[in-house]
């Protein structure tokens, strides 16, 4: 039976920062980040894992990554256990299969986000003013609508709270300078269109997804994870019915579930019953079949 990590403890290694599912370990001068089977929602992290759901995010980004690399450099080095400094070794057990050793880097402070369809907090900006992060959409598009092209919607994180903040490209142009911010659009919709059309043939839709860049030595890199469920909405193109939400394969069925409790999205986070555990897993584990076979 798979082993369920909610959270790592390595004595002779130096933890580096948890984030909501990653604990992040400095290990010489590169950084392993170690996938645990935390899930969040609404920016809070629920009290039950999702077993197995560290491994399925590893997989998924690792073959993306190697699927991406000729587009743009990523900070993967390995994911293979023997491969690590020691002490890793000791923690093999742990490690295997929901690690990565990568390059560390000087993250940019902007999220780089692409849909190709109208879902989530772009649908509910879109229904208020029409656009999204400023790009004036068509009148009348329905939810979960095919844009007419690819747009690039940048988000930054504030220093209070972890919610993610939509800003226009000029705001981006703002913060970071118009160079990166040009070089950051580009790369991530053709990253984006290219993981489109590889999904588009296993009966994926990729409906947008949410990437995020470092600087290594000055040349731009991709980190953190890639085209997961957890960074991307994946929606199995037979059932693909604009007009409202979509059946997907990722952790939408869980914020469906928490929609119907009296909670306030605030910590402490209800407990989650095992079939919505269950049935949580099988979202991720059906886009990792599809997506990698």
């Amino acid at each position: 039976m798979e082993k369920t990590i909610y959270e790592t403890k390595f004595p002779d290694l130096t933890l580096f920062k948890r984030g909501k599912v990653r604990d992040v370990y400095e290990v010489a001068d590169k950084l392993l980040i170690v996938a645990t089977d935390r899930v969040s929602a609404f920016d809070v992290i629920m009290a039950d894992p999702i077993p197995g759901k560290g491994r399925i995010l590893t997989e998924i980004s690792t073959a993306w990554f190697r699927a991406t690399e000729e587009v743009v450099p990523n900070h993967l080095i390995s994911t293979r256990v023997e491969d690590y400094p020691p002490p890793c070794g000791e923690y093999a057990a742990e490690l295997e299969g929901r690690s990565m050793l990568v390059q560390r880097t000087d993250p940019v402070p902007i999220e780089c986000v692409a849909r190709g369809y109208l879902s989530g907090s772009g649908w509910q900006e879109y229904k208020e003013s029409g656009k999204i992060c400023g790009i004036k959409l068509p009148a009348g598009l329905v939810e979960s609508a095919k844009l007419p092209e690819t747009i690039f919607t940048p988000a930054t994180k504030e220093e209070v709270g972890d919610h993610d903040i939509n800003v226009t490209f000029e705001e981006t142009v703002k913060r970071i300078g118009k160079e990166l911010s040009e070089q950051l659009r580009e790369i991530t919709l053709t990253i984006y269109e290219r993981a489109r059309r590889m999904a588009e043939t296993k009966g994926i839709i990729i409906a947008d997804t949410k990437l995020e860049f470092g600087l290594l030595d000055g040349e731009l890199i991709l980190i953190d994870e890639l085209l997961t469920p957890d960074s991307s909405r994946f929606w199995p193109a037979d059932e693909y019915q604009p007009g409202g939400p979509q059946h997907a394969f990722d952790k939408q069925f869980l914020r469906d579930y928490l929609l119907t409790l009296d909670w306030d999205k605030s910590p402490p986070p209800p407990p989650l019953p095992p079939d919505i555990v269950a049935k949580t897993r099988e979202r991720y584990e059906e886009a990792l079949r599809r997506l990698t076979g």
